[in-house]
Parts: C-alpha cells; sequence; structure tokens
C-alpha cells in the first residue's frame, strides 16, 4: 500500500476521532447534568467534576449506568459511551497508521 494512502487513512482516523468528540461534547455533559438532578448517589460516586475525571469516564465505559434502572439515563449515557469509544478508536488507529505511514516513507 502507498505511503501516501496509508496517511490519507490516519487522517480519516483523526478526522472520526473529532467527530467522536462531537458528540461526546454534546452528550456528555447532558447525562452529568440528569445525574445531577436525579441521581445523587451517581453524582457522589463520579465526584465534582466528573466531564474530564478519569474514574468518571471509566465508569462511563464500562456502562455503569446500566445498573440504574432509568430509561433517560440510558438514552443520554449510551451515546456518551459509543462517541468516547469512536475517540479512542479513532486515536489508535490513527496513531497506529501514522506510524506505520513513517515508517514506511
Amino acid at each position: 500500500m502507498d505511503t501516501d494512502v496509508i496517511l490519507f487513512l490516519a487522517l480519516l482516523s483523526f478526522a472520526l476521532a473529532i467527530a467522536g468528540a462531537t458528540a461526546f461534547v454534546i452528550f456528555w455533559p447532558l447525562t452529568l447534568v440528569h445525574i445531577r438532578d436525579r441521581h445523587p448517589r451517581i453524582k457522589a460516586q463520579l465526584g465534582p467534576g466528573a466531564f474530564l475525571r478519569p474514574t468518571a469516564l471509566l465508569w462511563l465505559l464500562r456502562g455503569g449506568y446500566r445498573t440504574t434502572p432509568d430509561g433517560n439515563l440510558s438514552a443520554l449515557a449510551t451515546p456518551s459511551r459509543i462517541a468516547l469509544l469512536v475517540i479512542l478508536l479513532g486515536l489508535a488507529l490513527g496513531a497506529m497508521l501514522w506510524t506505520i505511514g513513517k515508517a514506511l516513507g
């Protein structure tokens, strides 16, 4: 495969991560507001400043919201989780492709 094609695919992977970040900054704050207003136990578990707090992000990645029987919480947290996974996948794939492209070029 040509080096330019590999670097182009890396660029597309980073674009995918940016698209995931856009969705994340829409749905994750809505999820946190819902938690703040209706789930004080989860709010205490996530702690203050949960937006980029590693424990809160791990809680989201693990799907910790699924233990709470609240359909509205799941409806907000599921897109947040998918967006976070897309960010991580896009960054990992882009970094891998960029490294391969630079090594071949």
